[in-house]
């Protein structure tokens, strides 16, 4: 569901607008056999399950790591640990797993955020450089701004695998 019109609190604006976004990158998937999720029909080759893992690690850097500071293992587990690598999935990563985890993410970053001052800067000692660390209100439009262009990604795939189109 699409927030309201009215709602000026920026960080509850965000934060509805991801859990919208969430909504769709599980609607797009679902439905779709493991051969579909694991398979690409495009020339860059990332497969739906790899878009998805990253977006689960996405949001883990930008607010786990990012700004709580929290230290986490594998930040880049989505590339095999390489920030620049490949995005990849294992045996072991299935649609239900990964959207438990892309839901659990959600939940976390809705708990952190909540009230906050979108003003509020980044914790130190984690993903940031005690003088590069962005504010909540930056960190929240660049990860809506992450789930949005990928959403659309999985419209053009989504659409290559079976014709489906829409939110």
């Amino acid at each position: 569901m699409k927030p309201a019109r009215d709602v000026a609190d920026t960080i509850e604006l965000h934060l509805q607008y991801l859990d919208r976004y969430r909504e769709i990158i599980e609607t797009k998937l679902t439905g779709l056999s493991d051969a579909e999720l694991r398979g690409s029909r495009l020339p860059s080759g990332w497969s739906p399950l790899e878009l998805l893992k990253h977006l689960v690690f996405m949001e883990r850097r930008w607010l786990r790591w990012g700004f709580t500071a929290e230290q986490v293992e594998h930040p880049w587990g989505d590339s095999g640990d390489d920030p620049d690598g490949r995005w990849a999935v294992t045996a072991d990563d299935s649609l239900e797993s990964l959207l438990a985890q892309l839901h659990a993410g959600g939940e976390f970053t809705r708990e952190v955020v909540s009230g906050a001052d979108p003003a509020t800067v980044a914790a130190a000692g984690g993903r940031f450089r005690p003088d590069n660390r962005p504010t909540l209100n930056w960190i929240l439009f660049h990860v809506l701004q992450e789930y949005a262009r990928h959403a659309g990604h999985l419209d053009v795939a989504r659409e290559l695998v079976d014709g489906a189109t829409g939110e």
